[in-house]
């Protein structure tokens, strides 16, 4: 006869010593706080890419009242977006192993039979299950992202995106329920907890081989190892050497054309030599007078601006400021018809790049009438090179990286909203 006490949903099945309130609030807790930020700063995140400008920047479907944004993205400060995502990133990354202990701490209710007493217990099972599989797609989801891994079916934006509600939604209800004894549990002491109906001590604990306070020192000695090995990415410079959880490893953060990194290559674009050509390639500027098709040099006989900005990329790493020269977007605007009579406008941007995503990005008029916004030619006091975006990229300050441009197409003027 199959011993009861050996399957899953007995509770003597379960003999960890280290299982309790307490463990669970104090981690719960944890995640409270920093599962805020991570949406917070997702959201803002979200309005960094101007999702207001048409359908263009994002393609979410029927995204409803979920795709409201919070503010129009400013140009300032330059480092914006660099810090708001490097957060983001970081801290998405830090809280893996407070996530899994929460979990481990919590598995025995999983298994709990039967698995619905009553319609609100059945309720409150569901919500769990929406908070634990949208807690663990949302980080799975996130970590391969930034690895650049995208294993996923369909596209990371909408996944994310909607993954990140559904989570929230949960995490939301599963707080305001649990809060209130959470915060009790962690003001008594471990050795007061009882292992009745429901609990989550042990009533046949095994010995104990660790404290549960050195349980909870493990998880947040792994969280800490963890942000130690990838907030480097985010903060650049010699910092960088030490992200070996970035996509590239600690890669040289000086190294790459130019004296810096380069996240995407024309060979992975799909740019060819001859798309680049200088004698061949024209730049299409399309507005309000019509069309106007400029080649590389006269471009060049255009007033040239230098300007000192970083580039941040939605995966958490960024590079340090690089010295950008080439014409404003805005004096591009004037020769479409935006000039000192008429409001600078939106502007789409078209790419020659035949993979991956963003071949065409949207920047919003304010963008645009910001006056470090170039069309770059040169980066670093030198030409730009294939795999940096020549013969021609965008530059905006506090956007995120896919918003500028590389191996620009055509740049047409106009109200996009």
């Amino acid at each position: 006869m199959r011993d009861p006490h050996r399957t899953p949903s007995s509770p003597r099945f379960w003999r960890s010593p280290l299982r309790g309130p307490w463990l669970t609030s104090v981690l719960g807790l944890v995640l409270l706080a920093g599962v805020t930020v991570l949406f917070v700063t997702g959201l803002v995140s979200y309005a960094a890419y101007n999702p207001d400008l048409s359908p263009v920047n994002d393609a979410t479907p029927g995204k409803g009242l979920l795709g409201f944004y919070l503010f129009a993205w400013p140009t300032d400060p330059v480092w914006l977006y660099r810090l708001t995502q490097g957060v983001h990133v970081t801290l998405g990354i830090t809280l893996i192993p407070v996530l899994l202990a929460k979990l481990w701490s919590v598995v025995p209710r999983l298994f709990t039979l039967p698995p619905a007493r009553s319609v609100a217990h059945a309720l409150e099972r569901i919500s769990l299950l929406l908070l634990v599989g949208g807690g663990l797609f949302e980080f799975t989801t996130g970590v391969l992202d930034i690895q650049l891994d995208y294993v996923f079916p369909g596209s990371f934006y909408p996944l994310h995106f909607y993954g990140a509600w559904v989570f929230f939604a949960a995490f939301v209800a599963h707080a305001v329920l649990k809060a209130p004894t959470a915060l009790r549990a962690v003001r008594r002491r471990p050795d007061e907890e009882d292992s009745g109906p429901g609990s989550l001590v042990s009533p046949d604990p095994a010995p104990p081989t660790v404290s549960r306070r050195g349980a909870l020192g493990l998880a947040g000695g792994g969280a800490l190892l963890l942000f130690l090995t990838t907030v480097g990415q985010s903060l650049g410079g010699p910092l960088r050497r030490t992200a070996l959880l970035a996509p590239r490893g600690p890669a040289d953060p000086n190294g790459g054309p130019s004296g810096f990194q380069i996240n995407k290559t024309a060979a992975y674009a799909g740019i060819t030599p001859a798309d680049t050509d200088e004698d061949a390639w024209r730049l299409v500027v399309t507005g309000r007078t019509g069309t106007v098709r400029l080649s590389r040099a006269r471009l060049l006989r255009l007033p040239l601006h230098s300007v000192s900005l970083p580039i941040a990329c939605v995966e958490g790493w960024s590079t340090a400021d690089q010295w950008w020269r080439g014409v404003r977007l805005s004096d591009l605007a004037a020769l479409a018809g935006y000039d000192g009579h008429a409001a600078v406008p939106d502007v789409l941007v078209e790419s020659l790049q035949r993979h991956g995503a963003f071949r065409r990005a949207a920047l919003s008029a304010d963008q645009v009438a910001d006056p470090r916004s170039l069309l770059a030619l040169y980066v670093n006091g030198e030409e730009l090179s294939p795999d940096h975006g020549h013969p021609a990229r965008v530059i905006v300050p506090a956007a995120p990286g896919v918003l500028n441009t590389k191996w620009v197409a055509r740049l047409t003027f106009g109200d996009l909203r």
